[in-house]
This record gives C-alpha cells, sequence and structure tokens, in this order.
C-alpha cells in the first residue's frame, strides 16, 4: 500500500524564496535516494469556510503563509528505508540547523499515512 509523509507549515512570505531553494535541495535528495513523488505546495485558496482552514490550525502569524507537502512511497517499509538513508546524507544535514531554518520548526505538523485512494 502507498505511503505518504504529509507536512503543514508556517513560512514568513519574506522567506519563500529561502524555502524554495532548501526545498528543491531536499527534493533532490529524496528522490535520489528512492522517494516516489515529493511536493512543495504553498498556500492560495485559504480562507475557507469548511472546517478548520490550515491557517488557523497552525496560528499563522501576520505576514506568514501556508505550505503543504508530501513525500510518497511503495509501503511504509520503502519510507523507512529511504528515510535512513535521507537521514544519514550529509547534505540534509547541513540544511537542518534550527538556526537557520527558513520557518519555525517547532510549528510544523507532520505525521505517515497509507493511502486509502488513488495511486
Amino acid at each position: 500500500m502507498r505511503y505518504v509523509d504529509g507536512f503543514v507549515l508556517a513560512v514568513p512570505k519574506k522567506n519563500l524564496q529561502a524555502y524554495r531553494r532548501m526545498a528543491r535541495k531536499a527534493e533532490k535528495i529524496w528522490r535520489e535516494l528512492g522517494a516516489l513523488d515529493y511536493k512543495e505546495c504553498v498556500g492560495e485558496d485559504l480562507k475557507v469556510k469548511l472546517g478548520i482552514p490550515f491557517p488557523r490550525m497552525i496560528k499563522v502569524k501576520p505576514g506568514e503563509t501556508v505550505v503543504f507537502s508530501w513525500i510518497m512511497y511503495k509501503d511504509r517499509a520503502h519510507r523507512d528505508r529511504v528515510n535512513a538513508k535521507v537521514m544519514k546524507d550529509p547534505r540534509i544535514a547541513s540544511m537542518c540547523d534550527p538556526k537557520s531554518m527558513p520557518f519555525d520548526c517547532k510549528r510544523m505538523c507532520y505525521g505517515g499515512f497509507e493511502v486509502l485512494v488513488g495511486a
């Protein structure tokens, strides 16, 4: 069963270009090490009336926007193997200094999901 790691985070709009550069590097690494797909999406239509809007859920501050991301794998075991390689990769280690991140890591939402519908 396909498996997805999903992320939702608040990014200061002034840091979006820095975030994009970091995300492009991360995508290259995850894909090189076996991820099937990698997406980073910036919020565009966030003033929704249904459910809890992402900005409220992650307590977006003025000047921030929401980034919704996911990485797809063959299954959970594949995810675990790929992520083990990623976490050992020195390119990722060099990008993970919390002081230089273009977003607040403490406000990131994350989880692993089995794909219920769709390939």
